[in-house]
């Protein structure tokens, strides 16, 4: 199971000075079993921050973050977060780096290299076992991160624009394998991006979240069969959707900021 609840959860970054930031306001939604969720908003409106909650990595300030049934209070092998730059130890080959989690749990090094040989397999990497992280491209470090993560047994893959560094291609590639892995292991997922048309492309939902601080603006489902043509007219009516949500909110984004400069300028 990878059920996951977000219940009215805030976030107030630096609450005990007078530089205390509330990043994210009484946030709710569900993430239901097998699902992939999509989390999309302007810049600084506290994705990063729900998907570290998520995580376990930060805890809410109030409200609570569950994963099946139980309160999340930090860091679990059930819930992996791959971040935007993979996150590999340069000095282990890659089949080290993919059991590297195994090794801390104790497991036999004949185990744990069975499993690792096993997902690499299965993200395509078997061949490249021995080589080290400097030796793969940008997608194939990415789909490292994820064999690690599938090797741990996680329920929840949380992803934080994990192919944002990659070039158009290779990135429409990886959103490919990222579905085609996805819908063979039925792991929940729950993605943050700043790009519309991955959105449109990978999510049953998409989540729209507010300028600062982050509030749920809307929960939008896409009901079309996939794999998705980025020409359908379904696929542009839903871009066109976020686009305008967006928009919005990007305007009142910056519309704040220069009233807080303008503030802080006259305060000054």
């Amino acid at each position: 199971m990878g059920q996951l609840v977000c219940d009215h959860v805030s976030k107030v970054w630096n609450s005990d000075t007078a530089d205390a930031n509330l990043a994210i306001d009484e946030v709710s939604f569900t993430v239901n079993p097998g699902e992939f969720l999509v989390i999309i908003g302007p810049s600084g409106c506290g994705k990063s921050t729900l998907l570290s909650m998520m995580a376990g990595l930060e805890m809410p300030t109030a409200g609570a973050m569950i994963h099946n049934g139980e309160p999340i209070t930090g860091p679990s092998t059930d819930r992996s977060m791959i971040f935007q730059q993979a996150s590999l130890f340069p000095w282990l080959s890659v089949l080290d780096n993919v059991a590297f989690g195994l090794d801390l749990q104790g497991i036999s090094k004949k185990e744990r290299t069975e499993r690792a040989k096993h997902y690499l397999q299965q993200v395509g990497l078997l061949k490249s076992a021995n080589r080290y992280p400097h030796q793969l491209s940008g997608g194939m470090q990415q789909r490292a991160c994820i064999a690690r993560a599938l090797c741990l047994g996680t329920d929840v893959l949380l992803m934080d624009e994990p192919f944002a560094a990659l070039d158009v291609q290779t990135r429409h590639q990886m959103q490919k394998f990222l579905l085609e892995l996805w819908e063979g292991t039925n792991k929940t997922v729950v993605f943050v991006t700043h790009h519309i048309d991955e959105a449109v492309y990978l999510a049953d939902r998409v989540l729209i979240l507010t300028a600062n601080p982050g509030r749920v603006l809307e929960m939008i489902p896409i009901e079309m069969e996939r794999p998705r043509d980025m020409m359908s007219k379904g696929f542009e009516y839903h871009r066109n959707l976020f686009v305008d949500h967006l928009r919005s909110e990007v305007v009142r984004a910056f519309e704040e900021q220069e009233l807080a400069e303008m503030l802080d300028t006259r305060i000054k």
